[in-house]
């Protein structure tokens, strides 16, 4: 049955209608923290601070710029690589993070940020940086559905998706009182099984219609690579982002540093054996070697040593790549669960890795290791939690990766069902991957006309290539004066 992917009416709606709420929503919540207001001269005066280098902006906002790039750069051309799919992958991923980050600031801001004065929200630069987190996790889960869901779907997607990561976030870290400063758990986790339940949900039987339109090109590989690359580069600023400042932020910085390099050797060396002929495949190299990051996100401010670190990055290099070459197809085929970007192995796998990881390494700390200010500090052993061993610590840590992926699991089915209701434009299976379904695209055909029609034709004056570039140009529908045909002297 024919499907009606006309989004006239509902984008602009659920566009107009969300942004209007977002700014009364804003008007009556948000304000200024007391670094970013007026008032700071002020606070600075009744803190003793000397002067403006102690404001939290300086310390931030270069991690900020490096996450935000991940988010927008980074993402949005990893999801580059379908054929056909180039303006989707990264066009959608620019709305629902726009729209995603302004959601994030009032859910986060509601469960954290909270005045009790005055019950507005303050925010500051590393309000920004969880937004950004939070949007994350809906742009991992956008991945498994990638080209078979509508930009309202997309929407729908983000704004429960925003809401889940809120309250599972504060499970994590306020209740549980668990680490997590990259979110292995908190947004590796939770991301990748929220959009592995919901595609499992929105199974298309039928898919293989669009199976020509799935694969990639030369040029789509290479722009995928750009995401890629920017990913890498800036993951140690995504783990350490928010650790504390001084030596949890140095830590979290090598450590995430060298389970990436570590990952990236494992993940071709694993993609070429794989292969008769040793030759390596730009999907694992694209998704792979990042896998290392992910892993890491946990225990990156930990004491878990330099080659630690290795290991973590060794591990979930080899794990990440045999999930491509044989969970991906196992779990299409008997599990129902059509995972178009492979999120499963590049943040489900390695995102439960580091939540073990995170675990183990929190339980078996010591002062010895730590110091009894570093592992205080650490672990913040403060207030509710002063008396807290480490052993408690690790149950606690492993308990906050089970709440991430139960949020995942029973979210990503409730808005599955939503999302499955036929009232959002979604494309028919054999419309799937199809930048023409949402986009103005230029006809390919016409994308070649175009070229001939800049071309120069060189001829003589018995030459039939005249005749011949005649004839193409009628197959295209154009007219010879758009060709200039020079004689040679």
């Amino acid at each position: 049955m024919a499907k009606n992917t006309n989004i006239r009416i509902s984008l602009p709606a659920v566009c107009f209608v969300w942004q209007i709420a977002m700014i009364i929503l804003f008007g009556v919540f948000i304000r200024y923290d007391e670094e970013s207001d007026t008032h700071w001269i002020e606070h600075r005066r009744k803190k003793n601070i000397s002067t403006n280098l102690e404001n939290d902006f300086y310390y931030r906002y270069p991690s900020f710029q490096d996450v935000h790039v991940m988010i927008f750069v980074g993402f949005g051309f990893l999801m580059t690589f379908l054929k056909r799919y180039s303006f989707g992958g990264v066009g959608f991923n620019f709305l629902i993070a726009a729209f995603g980050i302004q959601w994030a600031l009032l859910m986060q801001g509601w469960f954290h940020h909270l005045d009790e004065n005055d019950w507005k929200i303050k925010i500051g630069v590393e309000n920004l940086i969880n937004a950004d987190f939070c949007v994350a996790s809906c742009l991992i889960a956008y991945g498994a559905c990638l080209g078979k869901v509508s930009p309202v779907q997309l929407m729908v997607l983000t704004l429960f998706g925003v809401t889940l990561f809120a309250v599972e976030e504060y499970i994590i870290l306020e209740l549980l009182h668990a680490k997590d400063a990259g979110g292995s758990m908190v947004i590796h986790t939770f991301g990748a099984y929220y959009g592995l339940t919901i595609s499992w949900v929105l199974y298309r039987p039928l898919l293989s219609q669009s199976r020509h339109l799935q694969g990639s090109v030369y040029h789509s590989d290479v722009f995928a690579m750009i995401g890629t690359l920017f990913l890498w580069m800036y993951w140690p600023s995504f783990n350490s982002a928010i650790a504390d400042h001084g030596d949890g932020q140095h830590r979290a910085v090598i450590n995430t540093y060298l389970a990436l390099a570590s990952s990236v050797l494992t993940t071709f060396a694993i993609s070429s054996i794989s292969q008769n002929n040793g030759k390596l495949d730009m999907v694992h190299i694209q998704n792979a070697t990042l896998a290392g990051g992910v892993a890491m996100g946990t225990a990156s401010e930990f004491m878990i040593t330099p080659y630690g670190s290795l290991i973590v990055g060794f591990c979930s290099g080899i794990v990440s790549t045999f999930g491509y070459l044989f969970l991906t197809p196992f779990m299409e085929k008997t599990l129902k669960i059509q995972d178009t970007c492979g999120i499963h192995n590049l943040h489900a796998m390695p995102g439960v890795i580091g939540g073990i990881v995170g675990a183990i390494t929190a339980a078996s700390a010591s002062e010895s290791v730590y110091g009894q200010e570093g592992l205080i500090n650490t672990f913040d052993f403060k207030d509710a939690v002063a008396n807290r061993t480490v052993n408690i610590q690790g149950g606690y840590q492993a308990a906050g990766l089970f709440v991430a992926i139960a949020f995942g699991l029973v979210g990503g089915a409730l808005v599955g069902g939503i999302l499955k209701l036929p009232i959002w434009g979604d494309p028919a299976d054999a419309n799937c991957f199809d930048d023409d379904v949402y986009w103005e695209v230029l006809p390919e055909t016409m994308s070649v006309a175009m070229q001939l029609s800049k071309m120069i034709i060189w001829r003589s004056a018995d030459s039939s290539e005249h005749t011949y570039s005649k004839t193409i140009l009628s197959k295209l529908e154009l007219s010879e004066p758009q060709v200039m045909c020079i004689r040679p002297p």
